[in-house]
């Protein structure tokens, strides 16, 4: 039973300072490396620590090296014998300045990117408490230690005696975990050669991405008494609407990319780069409360809101219990109403969602919406009306485009598109000159939204000429990955020269 015990605690103490060595070795056969991304990331009460080592470059330069060369030190230390307990304690030690880097406990549990979802206990936790063994039953069998008591005794050794072959054995059994330490080098060597940084729990970086290349907070306008950010963050890829044409398969990659984790990942970054509203439908405001509960995020929210003429407000009604700051009536929807000649519900929209404290507006593929709602008297707060260019190929042909195209297919309306001419989910302002030359009568603020054609036209160029044509906001969709470099277009955009010839009207 004591020979397994020992050996279990050997195989203990092989096995961690293995994962800290090779952790150190892939960061310094990695040109470039840096805790910058994971000490920038770090949240719980101890942030502040964290956040402030990554402020002066210099205290980061020594972060850095301490953080590879401890790693190195104590794996090795652990993996070869040698001053196990001093390896065993400074082990603990940078290890629970991980663990505090990210709690798992707290408010901000849910951030983590690390796999698996843990509370309290996680894998450096487990590591810390292994280590602890370690230093209490310090086995140093198969270690240099071992290696080196040898040959002090031999030293002192005045005849040879008949153990010597079994002390020969001891040589070896001390020696032979140079093999293996020579090839944890190898495999590190070669790994970092494929670009792969540290890849275990205790130095993990999570994947979210760094603001060091934000040249700016989001510009904000006014939209009534509330102050929006220039650009609004979309909620299609939250909802799986990829407007992907035929590739059937791309709302199914979104809803798999973007799981809890990483929403909560994105709406952090929406917040730090000054986004501070996204549109949103009711189907989506359960995960977008649970970040904003866990962060205490003041995030506003534009929702969509959908209704029958039977269940004018059972929606909206949802969507003030879920929070949001406003709502308009969803573009497929505005289309439908305004085809079917039912001007008088729009209004009722309107006028429940302003008896409600709230901003109304009124949202559209259609320019006959606006022009109908002008026409009215309806005079929403907003409009939410698709704003881009034609100057792509998969447009439709302009004499195969028809108005109203777009709007709500239900069981009254049971158009179905077909044939590469018809509008299969590739165009969503049809006219777009028309769309320019109504909005330069109209003084009421503009979010144009599918701005980028669902994906058809590059974020700058589309960008460039919503803001140019009359919008005030833009309602954009972005993965995690876009966010820093559409902040930076809006800002790059708007403060250059603008050819725009529509008043800002927020």
């Amino acid at each position: 039973m004591d020979k397994l015990k020992s050996l279990f605690l050997l195989f203990l103490r092989i096995a961690i300072g293995w994962h800290l060595l090779y952790e150190g070795l892939i960061k310094l056969f990695s040109p470039g490396w840096s805790a910058a991304g994971y000490l920038e990331g770090s949240y719980g009460f101890l942030s502040g620590f964290y956040h402030s080592l990554v402020v002066n470059p210099a205290i980061l330069r020594i972060v850095d090296f301490v953080n590879i060369w401890g790693l190195i030190l104590i794996g090795a230390g652990l993996f070869l014998g040698i001053l196990i307990r001093f390896s065993a304690i400074s082990g603990i030690l940078l290890l629970f300045l991980y663990y505090f880097a990210y709690p798992p406990f707290g408010n901000h549990i849910l951030m983590t990117g690390q796999e698996g979802h843990y509370w309290i206990i996680n894998r450096n936790f487990s590591e810390v408490v292994a280590l602890g063994v370690i230093y209490f039953f310090p086995v140093t069998e198969y270690g240099l230690l071992n290696f080196k008591k040898y040959i002090l005794k031999r030293s002192n050794a005045q005849t040879l005696n008949p153990e010597d072959g079994l002390k020969r054995r001891e040589i070896i059994k001390s020696l032979a975990t140079l093999p293996f330490f020579g090839g944890v080098i190898y495999a590190a060597a070669s790994e970092s050669s494929k670009g792969i940084d540290g890849l275990s729990g205790a130095t993990k970086v999570l994947t979210k991405y760094s603001l060091k290349d934000l040249k700016g907070k989001a510009p904000k306008g006014k939209l009534g008494n509330l102050e929006i950010s220039r650009i609004i963050a979309g909620c299609n890829q939250i909802m799986g609407y990829s407007h992907a044409r035929d590739l059937s398969y791309v709302d199914e990659l979104f809803l798999h990319y973007n799981t809890e984790v990483k929403l909560f990942e994105t709406f952090a970054l929406y917040d730090e780069a000054g986004i501070n509203t996204t549109n949103m439908v009711v189907q989506a405001y359960p995960v977008f409360n649970k970040y904003k509960k866990a962060t205490g995020s003041k995030m506003n929210s534009i929702c969509q809101v959908h209704f029958t003429p039977d269940d004018l407000f059972k929606e909206i009604n949802q969507a003030i219990d879920f929070g949001a700051t406003t709502m308009y009536i969803q573009g497929a929807r505005g289309d439908m109403l305004v085809h079917a000649g039912r001007m008088d519900l729009i209004a009722k929209v309107v006028d429940y969602i302003r008896s409600k404290g709230m901003l109304a507006g009124v949202g559209s593929h259609s320019i006959q919406v606006p022009i109908a709602c002008e026409k009215a008297g309806i005079r929403p707060d907003y409009y939410f009306k698709t704003m881009h260019h034609d100057n792509y190929w998969s447009a439709t042909p302009r004499e195969f485009r028809e108005e109203f195209s777009l709007r709500q297919r239900d069981s009254s309306n049971p158009q179905v598109l077909s044939g590469n001419n018809k509008s299969n989910d590739n165009m969503f302002d049809f006219f777009p000159e028309q769309t320019i030359e109504v909005f330069s009568k109209i003084d009421i603020p503009l979010v144009g939204f599918k701005v980028m054609a669902g994906g058809a036209i590059k974020p700058k160029d589309g960008f460039r000429y919503a803001f140019e044509n009359g919008a005030d906001f833009i309602c954009v969709g972005m993965f995690d990955f876009q966010v820093v470099e559409d902040v930076n277009l809006v800002n790059e955009i708007l403060n250059s020269k603008l050819d725009r010839k529509r008043p800002w009207h927020s």
